[in-house]
């Protein structure tokens, strides 16, 4: 047994033809279906078996498998973190993050911390909440940035800063006009809303309890983009972060479909972190970009560039 085996096995267990997986490894089918033949021999069991033209993995196969998939990820992070230890400047750091920090947050960070470390590569990952955790624990990612504490006893987070949201409503809506309303006016509107699981649903929903009311979801999404479209359309209104025309917005320019409104009477903010998996040694560029996240975002509290 030997490591291109077992990753041959892996590609073959996730899809790949015993012929595309040849071809990877740089042998023949029929060498590689004398490997799998001897890999089953060793393990004593049957891994897979034929259904039609496909090879599916037995019950044995999967349990199999789970133990693999540890086996290569160990492996290939202990060759990252030797390769990081030999050259410290370089090495890769493997970030997921929430889609709605991909337009500016991320970027802007990635940017700077490239421009000090250019030989840095990144691995970028977008997952809801739910899914960036598993991201952690799967260790699919060694860094998360997301929009709440994730609460896991396995997970360390920290604040980097404060996204203010604001209440998004269509140019010709009945409170367009205002600069500042409180969230309860609109209690009795249809709310724009990204599907469960995601933070910023979660983050709608308490604002309004905290408001008097439970939000009456007309539209649910899954990009925090789409949401505006739906505003812009007059299909109801949105509690979200603002966007880059959000100054022109609050100064009521027609040619805008949608205005930004500041809320009175709840703290519309949401917090932004970073996390890791506490038990877990960083290699040493996901250690810098920790470093430069928190440098980045120290004493700015709500990021300058995202205020109406």
């Amino acid at each position: 047994m030997d490591l291109q085996v077992l990753r041959s096995f892996q590609a073959v267990a996730e899809g790949v033809t015993v012929t595309e997986a040849a071809a990877t490894a740089h042998i023949t089918q029929p060498a590689l279906s004398r490997a799998l033949n001897r890999l089953e021999s060793e393990i004593g069991a049957e891994l897979f078996q034929r259904v039609g033209r496909v090879l599916q993995l037995t019950p044995a196969g999967r349990v199999f498998k789970e133990y693999v998939d540890t086996v290569l990820d160990s492996y290939d992070r202990g060759r990252r973190a030797v390769a990081e230890v030999v050259d410290p400047d370089r090495g890769v750091v493997s970030l997921a993050f929430l889609h709605t920090l991909g337009t500016w947050l991320v970027p802007r960070l990635v940017t700077g911390f490239r421009q000090r470390f250019a030989a840095v590569r990144f691995e970028l990952h977008q997952a809801d909440e739910n899914g960036l955790t598993q991201h952690l624990l799967d260790s699919t990612a060694d860094l998360i940035i997301t929009g709440k504490d994730p609460g896991h006893p396995l997970i360390t987070w920290r604040l980097l800063l404060v996204e203010p949201l604001w209440l998004a409503v269509p140019a010709r809506h009945r409170l367009a006009q205002r600069r500042r309303v409180r969230l309860a006016e609109v209690a009795d509107e249809q709310f724009i809303v990204l599907k469960p699981g995601y933070g910023l649903r979660s983050v709608t929903e308490t604002l309004c309890r905290q408001a008097g009311f439970s939000p009456l979801v007309g539209f649910e999404g899954e990009e925090v983009e789409t949401l505006r479209g739906l505003v812009a359309s007059g299909l109801g209104v949105s509690l979200i972060p603002a966007a880059p025309d959000a100054t022109a917005a609050t100064e009521a320019n027609p040619d805008l479909p949608i205005r930004y409104l500041r809320l009175t009477d709840v703290r519309a903010a949401r917090d932004i972190g970073v996390a890791r998996l506490a038990s877990r040694t960083l290699p040493p560029a996901a250690r810098r970009f920790i470093d430069h996240a928190l440098d980045t975002t120290a004493g700015t509290g709500e990021v300058p560039l995202r205020h109406p």
